[in-house]
Formats: C-alpha cells, sequence, structure tokens
C-alpha cells in the first residue's frame, strides 16, 4: 500500500513538473528531484528512465551524487523568484504578506546560490 502512494507521489510530481517544462514559472527540475524520490522507493524502472532521461537525468544526478545545483539552473531560478515577487508587488499583496514572501525568496535564494555548482 505505501508502495502505491509512494508511485503515485511520483507519477503527479513528474506530471507537474512536465508542465513546467512548457509553462514559465512552474518549477520543473525541484519536481523532477522529488519525482526521482518517490520512484526509488517504489519503482526501478521509473527511476532508471528518470535519472537517465537526456533532459532531467544530469540534474537530478548532480544533486542525488553532490547535492550540486548548474549555474544555469541558478540563474533561472532567480529570473524566477524576481519574477513572482515582481507579480506580488504588482497586483499589491499586503506589506505583511510581501515582507514574509521576501524573508522565504530570500532564503531559498541563498540555499540555491550557496550549492555547489555542477
Amino acid at each position: 500500500m505505501i508502495r502505491l502512494l509512494w508511485l503515485t507521489l511520483g507519477l503527479l510530481s513528474l506530471s507537474i513538473g512536465l508542465i513546467g517544462a512548457i509553462v514559465p514559472l512552474v518549477p520543473t527540475v525541484p519536481l523532477m528531484l522529488l519525482a526521482a524520490f518517490f520512484f526509488a522507493k517504489s519503482s526501478d524502472r521509473l527511476h532508471n528512465w528518470l535519472i537517465t532521461h537526456p533532459r532531467f537525468g544530469t540534474a537530478i544526478q548532480d544533486w542525488q551524487d553532490h547535492r550540486a545545483i548548474s549555474k544555469r539552473a541558478k540563474i533561472a531560478a532567480s529570473i524566477s523568484i524576481a519574477i513572482a515577487f515582481g507579480f506580488s508587488v504588482i497586483i499589491g499583496l499586503p506589506a505583511k504578506l510581501l515582507a514574509i514572501q521576501a524573508a522565504t525568496l530570500i532564503a531559498v535564494s541563498i540555499f540555491i546560490w550557496t550549492r555547489p555548482n555542477s
């Protein structure tokens, strides 16, 4: 039963991640990492397919092996973070909410930029 739950969560993460490959501002690689985690617990076949995938496999293997993020991915994440925060400002979110969002996004940015480059 637990294996089915992991598989379902893996397929859900993969599906949303694939949407993110097409739709701007929907994160792709973090969802693929999550899918790889779930597939590692539920399906060797899907896990192997994902970590050897020509588009996503390298980023997943870099993270699994070295906890590394490519410079290109770091830049893309930073741009997405800036756009998301800018959008929040433009739509007029309350200052308190903007402060919470800014603190969270700064923490995420620090985490991303302190990981080794792959």
